[in-house]
């Protein structure tokens, strides 16, 4: 009985993985679209202050934390040697990326994966890991740095440190108290003095409360919305980036800048419903199954042979 309950606990919190990464996915297409127009424009408007503020770089430490964990997920009955395969086509898909999308993060997911989590798997679990990724968030955070890529390794150490220690779900609604008026208090005094370090613990701050908060609220309905495009990130986020980069004539030419509200919710929207459509059909999605194929060195099958197929996967860990 208690292994069920294990095993169950385990299950859920997988789907909840899914559904933040659903979540993240989200935010970055947002993040993306205004990221293009926005440093184009020689004057800014309400919105851009708006996704500054409660947007900007508040998704990206989040699929940090979820890469984390999924370096542990994986290695549940995989070897390093396979792990490092993976990291090595998820470095050539970015860099494929690269050539009509310059911002991807998909070399430095590959190459901070391989040169930080892999050997953080030696050391002893939980406590020493989350320490060592503090350490290294406030490292990256010191003005002398300067933060962006390299949050990332310190974020992925996190992630990892927290699987590891499975903090109590009772601590989600104090966390999340605590994390939302950090980051109201900090981005308010962001907007006051224009520091950038400030804004970076706003940003992590931010990102926190948005984790914790939606654990709290959520809901199989909310769920059913966010797992699909949290199991398909791959897939979605290189394609996202693709419909950026097409759009973007039309988005420059909307100096209220709505039109990225609009290009993001209809991307979106298109993608929850293929990626549901694509679920209920295949093991993986398109390019996850090409990432999973090219890692083993192999086909893998993909199509479900029915609506209950036995053999469904776990969710896919997956990555932004």
């Amino acid at each position: 009985m208690v292994g069920h309950l294990g095993a169950l606990t385990r299950k859920t919190r997988i789907h909840e993985l899914d559904a933040l990464r659903g979540f993240a996915v989200g935010g970055i297409m947002l993040v993306n679209t205004w990221q293009h127009v926005s440093v184009k424009k020689a004057h800014p408007v309400a919105l851009d202050w708006f996704v500054e503020a409660f947007f900007q770089s508040r998704f990206y430490p989040i699929f940090s934390l979820l890469f984390g964990i999924s370096f542990l997920l994986f290695l549940q009955g995989n070897s390093r040697w396979a792990l490092l395969s993976r990291l090595f086509w998820l470095y050539l898909l970015g860099v494929l990326q690269h050539q009509f999308y310059e911002g991807e993060v998909l070399t430095d997911y590959a190459f901070y994966g391989a040169l930080v989590l892999l050997p953080a798997t030696f050391l002893p679990p939980g406590l020493p890991v989350l320490l060592l990724g503090a350490v290294g968030v406030g490292w990256a955070l010191l003005p002398a740095v300067g933060g962006g890529s390299l949050l990332i390794p310190g974020l992925f150490l996190v992630g990892m440190g927290l699987w590891q220690l499975r903090p109590s779900r009772s601590l989600l609604l104090p966390g999340f108290a605590v994390t939302a008026l950090a980051g109201v208090l900090l981005t308010m005094a962001w907007s006051a003095t224009g520091e950038w370090t400030l804004y970076s613990v706003a940003a992590l701050a931010g990102a926190a409360s948005y984790v914790l908060g939606l654990l709290l609220v959520l809901r199989p309905w909310l769920s059913a919305v966010l797992e699909p495009l949290g199991k398909m990130a791959l897939t979605n986020y290189v394609s996202g980036t693709a419909v950026i980069v097409l759009a973007l004539p039309l988005l420059e030419a909307d100096p209220t800048r709505w039109s990225v509200v609009a290009l993001a919710a209809l991307t979106l929207v298109a993608q929850a419903l293929f990626s549901r459509w694509w679920l209920a059909r295949f093991r993986y999605g398109p390019l996850e199954w090409i990432w999973r194929c090219l890692t083993w060195f192999r086909p893998v099958p993909n199509r479900l042979k029915s609506i209950r197929d036995q053999n469904r996967p776990l969710p896919d860990p997956g990555v932004p």
